[in-house]
């Protein structure tokens, strides 16, 4: 993964597990604290991901039980069918995820990643400390809705493009791409739309 776009994914599940709790301490993270958080929040992640296949396959296990009392119910065999497509490309995706956070732990072990480390830090360092400015901003142009209503991975996914385009100078198009590969890891398919939404009227 290029070093970059590893930093923006620590800053990420580092910024998960930030909570009004801790934020007046964050400066006192240490790099070996980072890199548990991170792994916390994927943890997190994975477990919500995986109770959701669940919660798929006991739906599917009692439209087929209907359709077993109600002999060729086509409806029910139709909607067990369904609810087993989003499991298993549910589950597709965490196992891509697992792949690449497997590698991700890996590389943040090295000593020679202190790169990306400080990198992640000062991404974390301009979101929290111009927090109030960036949620403002991302609630100018989002059209009647607001920024706390979306879930806070895609919240922080923004908050981190925010930073991207007016504090680090990012061009527009790597910006976008890196907040989509984001989305595209850790969101849904309604979070990426939104996000994708968002972007483009902030940039204007």
């Amino acid at each position: 993964m290029e070093s970059r776009s590893l930093a923006r994914e620590v800053a990420l599940l580092v910024l998960g597990q930030i909570n009004e709790d801790n934020i007046q301490n964050y400066q006192s993270i240490s790099l070996d604290q980072m890199l548990d958080l991170a792994l916390d929040t994927l943890l997190n992640h994975w477990r919500e991901q995986l109770d959701y296949c669940a919660e798929q396959i006991e739906v599917a296990q009692d439209e087929l039980s209907k359709s077993d009392l109600d002999k060729l119910n086509i409806k029910n065999i139709d909607n067990a069918r369904d609810h087993l497509i989003s499991c298993v490309h549910k589950s597709e995706n965490i196992i891509n995820i697992l792949s690449d956070s497997f590698e991700l732990s890996k590389l943040l072990a090295l000593g020679d990643r202190a790169d990306v480390r400080e990198d992640a830090l000062q991404r974390i360092n301009l979101v929290i400390t111009q927090l109030n400015i960036i949620n403002s901003s991302l609630d100018n142009v989002m059209e009647g809705w607001r920024l706390k209503r979306l879930p806070r991975i895609d919240q922080d996914i923004l908050r981190l493009a925010y930073v991207d385009l007016f504090d680090l100078k990012t061009p527009i198009p790597v910006t976008c791409n890196e907040a989509v590969n984001l989305a595209n890891r850790y969101s849904d398919e309604q979070g990426r739309k939104m996000i994708n939404g968002i972007l483009r009227r902030l940039q204007k």
